[in-house]
């Protein structure tokens, strides 16, 4: 698998919200929650495309990854995969190329999930631990 990450810029925002809407579908729909108005909204107000990446696999864009620096380290702020290609590794070999700029630089890194979806059960086998959770997320760190 040749992955590679692609910069974003201004103009991708609309395709980035398709690619966040479709890969949470089925995880805001069975807490009840899909919104793509609200999703949609949401991405909006905080995207940044200094911290943007598209997810290229074999030269097709297959997702996208948010990575934001905070003062605690690292804040993986959105990881979406497009659902046809889900469960063939990619998300994993994205953390770990994350991993490791994160494990060079000595940062932590901490992620949020919806509570009730497969990210958290995907988070805590790539090495995130619990931290704290609200009603509606779960909250995980790993150390550097």
């Amino acid at each position: 698998m040749i992955l590679e990450f692609e910069p974003t810029f201004p103009e991708h925002v609309e395709e980035l919200v398709r690619i966040r809407i479709a890969a949470m579908h089925e995880s805001l729909t069975k807490v009840g929650r899909f919104d793509p108005d609200r999703a949609r909204e949401r991405f909006v107000s905080g995207f940044n495309p200094e911290y943007t990446r598209f997810i290229n696999v074999s030269g097709l864009r297959v997702g996208f990854v948010v990575v934001k620096p905070e003062a605690s380290g690292l804040k993986l702020d959105h990881l979406y995969i497009e659902p046809q290609y889900q469960g063939r590794g990619i998300g994993g070999n994205v953390l770990q190329k994350i991993f490791a700029t994160a494990d060079q630089l000595g940062m932590t890194i901490s992620v949020t999930a919806l509570r009730d979806s497969e990210s958290n059960s995907f988070y805590q086998k790539h090495g995130f631990v619990f931290q704290d959770e609200t009603e509606w997320d779960i909250n995980y760190i790993r150390k550097a």
